[in-house]
């Protein structure tokens, strides 16, 4: 057997470059190691005593003085493939120390062939070639396709497998086989086979090769086919009429459309505890601030309501934008063109993945701008991210309001969910705040990243979109779970400090605000200062120089009685 056809050491080396260069250095050793006359006494030990002469101590046996010329075919397979295991125990010591994730070894593994040669593929593996080699050449974050693009790519294969077939261009056999195989996907079966990582070549074809190579050996078991047999060929059958260009941001827009209502719900449900926090909390007046400094009074429920409009509103830019994302651009293939699709192939499909999911779904008008653009994701994301920044501002509102106990504010409680130090006993921090903020930004860092990603693209063709993809998705399932955790442990559980609030009102010089309609902008001036070093509060100041009737009305000159500076404080809360 050819050693340039036919590799007897795996190649999935999935870290370090340097691992798989001692990897395949351990290739060639096996290979050098491995006599021709395979006919003498025990092939098998005579090879491992040749490969590692001086780890045979107990024998004291010495190398063999043979003539070790590098042959070019082999008459036992197996003599080559246990030299080769001899060869990797040595690698296994040295790399030991890293977690290098080799590939199994050859008899665990089974051989395909893609246009650029030879590959080894795990023997149980559903996913194929190109996989594979996407494996060996992007292990860069270790991270996996969410779930909602596995969904999305899967009843995109169904409904494309479907409408071909109704248009006779794919056999029903087959067509069935591939719809199966696809709605498995969907359902999550085969969520393990996808792992491509996101950081990859350009457009997603990794990503797209990934599944259809999956539904492909899927299909081909379901037909009783073995893997690597192809009775389903990946690219003829299961990518008829598709191209990554097209296929991979109509995935983005339906992965997005299918948790656009979990999404939704998590942002209304905050908004409606904070409305309901605003009821509760409607009739304690504290003092309003502005530039961090005391300000005029306004009540917590209306500081609390505000809270909550902002967040329902900041779901309706969301919703807006999402509508943008109903405009699908399957069936322009590679550029926009159509090229290899039937004609009635886009309205088909189409129609097809809106029964299939229940979303509301358009053709795009224009598949030229479907294939070059991402201005749709583009705006969904900053539609996110303006949550973001409303969500940040909340957040750290509720940890200044929180903040002392004895030396802060403290006009609210937030629930105590952990210890807050190791070193200081009864420290309670406002951990829900800060997991929040941490996630929001968070996601404005995703949307940056999507923004840069959809500028980048250069004339037909978008070829960032598995970042995209990758953002967006995680964009959403991060905002989805601190939503419900903030909401749940710190929204529902917070308390008010009534006397608190009102304390910190009672001695708030701005409070003279209210007087202004009587005794004017100076007066007021004059009786905040005197009320400060005197110790006063504004009322009390007020009340005496009516009193002494000092106090003089700001248009006719009268004096300001009691009475009068009583309305006016009662009146501004």
């Amino acid at each position: 057997m050819d050693f340039e056809t036919y590799p007897i050491y795996p190649t999935q080396a999935r870290t370090m470059d340097s691992i798989e260069s001692i990897a395949n250095g351990a290739c060639r050793q096996a290979r050098d190691w491995v006599i021709i006359n395979t006919h003498a006494i025990n092939t098998q030990k005579r090879l491992y005593l040749e490969a590692f002469p001086k780890y045979d101590r107990q024998r004291k046996m010495t190398e063999p003085k043979k003539s070790y010329a590098r042959p070019k075919k082999y008459s036992t397979k197996s003599a080559v493939k246990n030299a080769a295991a001899s060869a990797l125990l040595r690698t296994k010591r040295k790399v030991s120390r890293h977690d290098t994730s080799l590939a199994p070894s050859a008899s665990s593994s089974r051989i395909e062939h893609d246009s650029l040669g030879v590959v080894q593929v795990p023997a149980h593996a559903l996913y194929g070639a190109q996989t594979q080699r996407a494996i060996e050449n992007f292990p860069i974050s270790g991270l996996k396709p969410r779930p909602a693009f596995i969904w999305s790519m899967g009843m995109i294969k169904q409904a494309a497998a479907e409408v071909n077939r109704d248009l006779g261009l794919l056999d029903p056999e087959i067509a069935a086989a591939i719809q199966r195989a696809a709605q498995e996907v969907a359902d999550g079966r085969w969520n393990a086979q996808f792992i491509v990582d996101p950081f990859q070549a350009g457009a997603g074809t990794s990503h797209h090769m990934n599944v259809n190579e999956v539904i492909a050996n899927r299909a081909t078991r379901l037909l009783g086919g073995n893997l690597g047999d192809y009775l389903v060929h990946p690219n003829d059958h299961v990518n008829m009429a598709q191209s990554t260009n097209d296929i991979i941001p109509t995935a983005i827009r339906l992965g997005c459309l299918w948790r656009l209502d979990e999404l939704l719900s998590s942002v209304y449900t905050l908004s409606g505890a904070l409305q309901a926090k605003a009821i509760e909390f409607d009739d304690i007046v504290k003092s309003g601030r502005t530039h961090l400094q005391d300000a005029v009074p306004i009540r917590l429920g209306q500081e609390f309501g505000a809270y909550a409009k902002a967040v329902e509103r900041d779901a309706e830019r969301i919703r807006f934008s999402a509508d943008g994302l109903r405009r699908l651009g399957i069936g322009g293939t590679a550029v926009g063109t159509g090229v290899n699709a039937h004609p009635e192939f886009q309205r088909r499909v189409v129609q097809k993945l809106s029964e299939q999911t229940g979303l509301q779904l358009t053709a795009s008008d224009n598949l030229f701008e479907s294939m070059q653009s991402m201005a749709d994701m583009v705006a969904f994301s900053a539609a996110i991210r303006t949550l973001a920044l409303t969500l940040i501002r909340i957040a750290n509102d509720f940890r200044l309001l929180s903040s002392g106990p004895t030396s802060g504010l403290d006009e609210i409680r937030l629930p105590a969910v952990q210890p807050g130090s190791s070193i200081m006993p009864g420290k309670v921090n406002p951990v829900m705040a800060e997991m929040l903020d941490m996630v929001m930004f968070q996601v404005i860092g995703f949307d940056t990243a999507i923004a840069l990603a959809t500028q980048a693209g250069q004339l037909e063709l978008n070829v960032m979109m598995p970042l995209i993809a990758h953002n967006l998705f995680e964009m959403m399932h991060i905002t989805i779970a601190a939503l419900r955790v903030f909401t749940e442990r710190a929204v529902y559980g917070l308390t008010a400090n009534k006397a608190r609030a009102e304390g910190w009102l009672a001695h708030n010089p701005i409070v003279v605000t209210a007087l202004n309609p009587l005794i004017g902008y100076s007066q007021g001036a004059e009786l905040v200062k005197e009320a400060g070093l005197r110790g006063l509060t504004i009322h009390d100041m007020a009340v005496e120089k009516a009193q002494a009737g000092l106090l003089k009305h700001i248009q006719n000159d009268h004096s300001i009685t009691v009475e009068e500076v009583e309305a006016a404080l009662n009146g501004t809360i």
